[in-house]
């Protein structure tokens, strides 16, 4: 067994600094601990970042997408086209609304959503596209948005793990139709559980509000109403306050994170994991926020399966994680007819993919030493095939 006297690399950590610990013992001290003026404040600041845009926070990056196909008329009978590389949440949000989700598969290249058969899978009865940026990728925003207004189609962007990327130098969130973040812990930007949407209007941020907390609008001391069907989704002003410490941080974890993914492809060049063909994520330095850092093993040329490849990790203290298997093959799905050989590129790099370390607290040696441990494991495990 390999034996090391480095510490554990976990394959994510947040940044929590000490204003904002302190921030938040102040928020619990001040008595008002659930939604309120942190919450506010955070809206404010993230509308700012936003472009000015309307911005509506809640307790997850899952109701947010939700609530995004709710405010697009997104119901039962409609279709909603979305791909199976992504965590399930995704999907199972069509199914929460009534509608049904279409799977395009993914371009090979990006990890994204194939543009290209995205187009072959409009019906009459698509009503949305909910497009995912792996990782932190945008896809290629100028087409995907000519294509939803060629076919009127609304766009709810699955954009969990993009904040702080951009597109042709503009900001994820600024432009584009309805726009969900997530700032779950495992986030670049985290109120430890929570996220964003991005919305058009006050109409529709109105709306979002409603769908927040139960559907109530309160006037004045005593009046109360309830006109639609909402839910509990509300973000404390503890979870704001740890959202907002992140938040104008922004710019500089992102810069971090793309410093340590130019590390990483340095790292890798010429060594015996490159020679076997391990695939590497998309080089991106302009766009990309690098939310995560994605091999694909080389499985064919590998004498261990993923989970062994893993734990070799976890014997020198190397965490790691996988994003994800192809979620159309999961029960809930195949019950819905799906089955293997539908998407093989999602297939293939949802069996192959493991996520590395990347998080602000890492060091270039750390990433040297992860790209240097797994030349280790291809050079014992590899084959020559």
């Amino acid at each position: 067994m390999t034996q090391t006297s480095r510490p554990f690399l976990p394959f994510v950590k947040p940044e929590i600094d000490e204003e904002t610990i302190q921030g938040v013992v102040d928020v619990l001290r001040s008595g008002w601990i659930t939604t309120g003026p942190q919450n506010q404040q955070f809206e404010a600041e993230l509308s700012a970042y936003c472009g000015g845009r309307p911005v509506r926070a809640f307790n997850s990056g899952t109701c947010t997408m939700e609530i995004g196909l709710r405010i697009a008329g997104v119901g039962a009978g409609d279709e909603v086209i979305t791909t199976p590389m992504t965590w399930v949440s995704t999907a199972n949000v069509i199914l929460e609304v009534g509608a049904t989700p279409v799977f395009v598969d993914i371009d090979p290249a990006t990890r994204n959503m194939d543009l290209d058969l995205l187009e072959r899978a409009i019906t009459s009865k698509t009503k949305a596209i909910m497009p995912v940026y792996l990782g932190g990728l945008p896809v290629d925003m100028d087409r995907l948005y000519e294509i939803a207004r060629a076919r009127k189609l609304r766009v709810i962007e699955d954009a969990a793990q993009a904040f702080g990327s951009s597109w042709n130098g503009k900001r994820i969130g600024a432009f584009g139709d309805l726009v969900s973040f997530s700032f779950h812990a495992n986030k670049n930007i985290t109120s430890i559980e929570g996220g964003a949407l991005v919305m058009n209007n006050e109409d529709e941020a109105e709306l979002a509000r409603k769908y927040r907390l139960q559907g109530i609008t309160r006037t004045g001391f005593d009046g109360m109403d309830c006109d639609v069907l909402g839910g509990k989704y509300n973000l404390t002003d503890v979870a704001a306050r740890v959202g907002l410490g992140s938040l104008r941080k922004t710019d500089s974890i992102t810069a971090h994170r793309r410093e340590l993914a130019r590390r990483y492809f340095d790292a890798f060049e010429g060594g015996a994991a490159e020679k076997l063909g391990m695939g590497l994520p998309p080089k991106n330095f302009t766009d990309h926020n690098w939310h995560m850092f994605q091999i694909a093993l080389p499985l064919e040329r590998l004498k261990l399966s993923r989970a062994e490849f893993m734990g070799q990790l976890k014997e020198r203290n190397i965490g790691s994680g996988v994003h994800y298997p192809a979620l159309h093959l999961f029960t809930l799905y195949r019950e819905r007819g799906f089955k293997e050989g539908m998407f093989p590129h999602s297939e293939r790099f949802g069996a192959s993919n493991v996520t590395l370390p990347l998080f602000t607290g890492m060091s270039s040696d750390d990433v040297e030493y992860v790209v240097k441990s797994i030349d280790e494991i291809c050079e014992q495990f590899g084959t020559q095939g």
